[in-house]
């Protein structure tokens, strides 16, 4: 029986999440379009089954088709990324960092990751998380005038305190991470090295950005950004760290894994593997760059001037609007963004000084470097007059107009 029939309040709230989606400029960073095959991979019989344990090692009977498809989607991981080691069973990114963290450290340990204000995540040390809860957190950030993180912080707090875990990675930090200083850092002081890959995991599979496989101990991340595959996360390590972190995710911090969601995974590493997905990643980044150089040329400010990777952060310090009021006023007129703290906030995280606006997503439906001009240049009129209603039914109308021009699938 049809969604429609069963359930015709989740059928409707469902076509109306499609509409936004295909009607409305989607920026948020974090955010893309799966293709098809994910879909289809995720939508199917797989989720009906239990499957407790590893390939070979499972709970339950019945588990020989899901065993192929958990060992393509291991396979697979390792080769996008040429590593020993995956784990493609972690619900998220968060659940893969848990179990990194639960492996290797007792409650108490210091770990060193980077602020959260500055671009980091939760899961690095954040008092409202388990992160900063369970362990004893020390952060770095950026410098004050280039807004490009500091090393020689990095290195002053890891010999003041003595983390065992130093945590490389960010949710809004629009840089190249040089994974190279972290390495040599934690080897001056005897700590682990956690790279979280999240947001930039497919612009390393493409070679748009440097690798940390060779110089972290654990590599983390989400399939669901840039990757561009299903919502859940995997672990990259060395071979001899295996055992532990298998452990960990089962029976340790999860039960049976979501086959259907790991079947979405293996299409998602294969679509990493093809050409046309190093096309699609060296966009996003040019698509970014052209962004931001279009945003500072319309005379507003970048946190650290700039970008290297899929995302740009906008400063409003200097302005009268909040992150939040930003954030509502775009919406308004059709264009999805997120507030967002920059470097040295005064607010708080429910109204910030930023908003951060990524290119995966309307690269994934085919915008280039034209469209990118055209929507800074609407961005720029908006944050100029945010409660114009000319202003906001103009932007809309030319959004629409832009998104039909892009069709979604």
């Amino acid at each position: 029986m049809s969604l429609n029939k069963v359930d015709s309040q989740i059928a409707k709230a469902i076509k109306a999440e499609t509409k936004r989606q295909r009607d409305n400029i989607l920026m948020i960073a974090s955010e893309n379009y799966t293709s098809q095959a994910v879909m289809e991979a995720q939508a199917s019989v797989l989720t009906n089954k239990y499957a407790e344990g590893y390939p070979g090692d499972r709970y339950y009977g019945g588990c020989e088709d899901v065993d192929v498809v958990e060992n393509l989607a291991i396979e697979r991981a390792k080769k996008v990324y040429k590593a020993e080691y995956a784990n493609v069973q972690p619900h998220s990114g968060s659940q893969a960092n848990m179990a990194v963290y639960f492996s290797f450290l007792k409650p108490g340990d210091t770990i060193l990751g980077m602020d959260l204000a500055h671009g980091g995540h939760l899961t690095h040390g954040s008092n409202v998380n388990f992160s900063g809860i369970f362990y004893r957190p020390i952060f770095y950030g950026v410098d004050p005038q280039s807004h490009r993180l500091d090393f020689d912080q990095v290195r002053s707090l890891a010999r003041s305190f003595r983390p065992k875990l130093i945590i490389a990675g960010a949710s809004s930090y629009p840089r190249i991470i040089d994974f190279k200083p972290f390495r040599q850092i934690a080897d001056d002081i005897g700590a682990y090295v956690m790279a979280d890959i999240a947001h930039i995991a497919g612009l390393i599979a493409a070679d748009q950005h440097p690798s940390p496989i060779l110089l972290a101990d654990f590599v983390t991340s989400t399939t669901h950004k840039t990757l561009r595959g299903p919502r859940g996360g995997f672990i990259l390590a060395k071979k001899k760290y295996a055992k532990k972190i298998d452990a960990q995710i089962f029976p340790g911090i999860q039960g049976g894994p979501l086959m259907h969601v790991i079947a979405a995974k293996a299409v998602a590493f294969q679509e990493a593997m093809a050409p046309e997905f190093a096309d699609y990643q060296r966009q996003v980044v040019i698509n970014a760059k052209v962004l931001a150089e279009e945003l500072l040329a319309w005379g507003l400010e970048l946190v650290s001037g700039g970008t290297d990777n899929h995302l740009v952060l906008l400063d409003l310090t200097k302005t009268d609007l909040t992150g939040l009021e930003a954030e509502n006023a775009l919406g308004q007129a059709c264009i999805v963004v997120n507030k967002n703290s920059v470097p040295f906030d005064k607010r708080g995280p429910k109204v910030t000084s930023g908003i951060r606006l990524g290119t995966p997503a309307l690269t994934t439906r085919g915008m280039k470097e034209r469209e990118m001009k055209n929507i800074a240049e609407w961005i720029a009129r908006i944050l100029e007059k945010p409660y114009e209603n000319k202003v906001l039914r103009d932007v809309r109308s030319m959004a629409h107009s832009l998104c039909r021009q892009f069709p979604l699938y």
